[in-house]
């Protein structure tokens, strides 16, 4: 009886430990291209994104993360600021935009997964940004927990452009915080890899950079320029993806998303699935009548998070 006691015991603490992925890899760095833990071991963050913080406010709970940690089996998870698009966004409400932010974090880091900051634009807010990103890296820069997106989506930014911002803001970061993980985008929303790799940043550590897709409108092409993105000594991480049209709507493409995700799988990619909302379209994965602070049964959970979830489960 007792080394059942005994085995029953280290069954619990296994599962404590794999419930808690940062008591479980530590602090995260760069080598060469892959993500790893502090003893140097290869690591892969499966996750979800919420949605527009100024969209979806109601979300950003720490009841809704311990849903996506226990219930999705999320590793990391993604709080996603949004900078402009209404007056709720942080150019107009900055206050009530950070504290959503931080009720994420802290929910994250008491949840003991990874949580990615992530500066949710599509345009260039370089003095918001660097003041944004200086409090969080001195608020939360000691918690392995935390990564930093500085740039969501480039759209017709050029690379120069976009690694001139992204210096400035790795700086900011660095002063505070000198090895947290921080993702770099790149233009033509996060599909341009290949402009990055060419000429990537230089002189500071732990840098990965973007790739999104969308698996009804990206196909094989992504997944080669990225391919060579790698090749070229590019780290990646996939901060956003979804199975439907780029503009999150239409219909799941059932054989496209298997194969990206067969795809990262074999290259050993962090991946983060589009997005924890209620809105009329496909990417989001909850119905209206979703609960605001979690427990979402499967009646409110739409097809693109049930499929998320059924992926995200696999990885126990």
């Amino acid at each position: 009886m007792k080394k059942i006691i005994l085995l029953t015991g280290s069954c619990l603490l296994l599962l404590v430990i794999s419930a808690q992925p940062v008591r479980q890899f530590g602090q995260l760095s760069v080598k060469a291209t892959q993500l790893v833990s502090a003893d140097g071991k290869p690591v892969v963050l499966h996750g979800m994104s919420f949605g527009w913080h100024n969209l979806w406010p109601r979300f950003y709970n720490k009841g809704a993360v311990h849903e996506l940690v226990k219930k999705w089996n999320c590793t990391v998870i993604r709080a996603s600021m949004g900078i402009e698009l209404n007056d709720s966004g942080y150019l107009k409400a900055p206050a009530r935009s950070e504290q959503l932010m931080r009720n994420v974090i802290d929910a994250c880091i008491k949840e003991n997964v990874y949580v990615i900051i992530d500066w949710h634009d599509h345009n260039l807010h370089e003095k918001e940004a660097i003041e944004f990103f200086s409090r969080m890296a001195a608020d939360y820069g000691t918690n392995p927990h935390v990564i930093y997106e500085i740039f969501n989506e480039p759209d017709y930014e050029t690379w120069p452009e976009v690694k001139n911002y992204s210096e400035k803001v790795i700086a900011a970061i660095r002063e505070k915080d000198p090895d947290n993980i921080i993702l770099l985008g790149t233009p033509r929303w996060d599909q341009d890899i290949h402009l990055a790799a060419a000429d990537p940043v230089k002189g500071y550590n732990n840098l990965m950079y973007t790739m999104h897709f969308y698996a009804g409108t990206h196909k094989q092409w992504l997944r080669d320029r990225t391919d060579e993105a790698i090749k070229a000594g590019l780290p990646v991480f996939v901060s956003e993806c979804a199975g439907m049209e780029a503009t999150g709507d239409g219909p799941v493409d059932h054989k496209e998303w298997e194969a990206f995700v067969k795809w990262m799988d074999s290259r050993k990619l962090s991946w983060i699935a589009w997005s924890v909302s209620d809105k009329k379209e496909t990417c989001s994965v909850l119905l209206p009548a979703a609960r605001s602070r979690g427990k979402w049964k499967g009646n409110v959970i739409k097809e693109w998070g049930q499929l998320v979830r059924r992926y995200l489960a696999s990885y126990r």
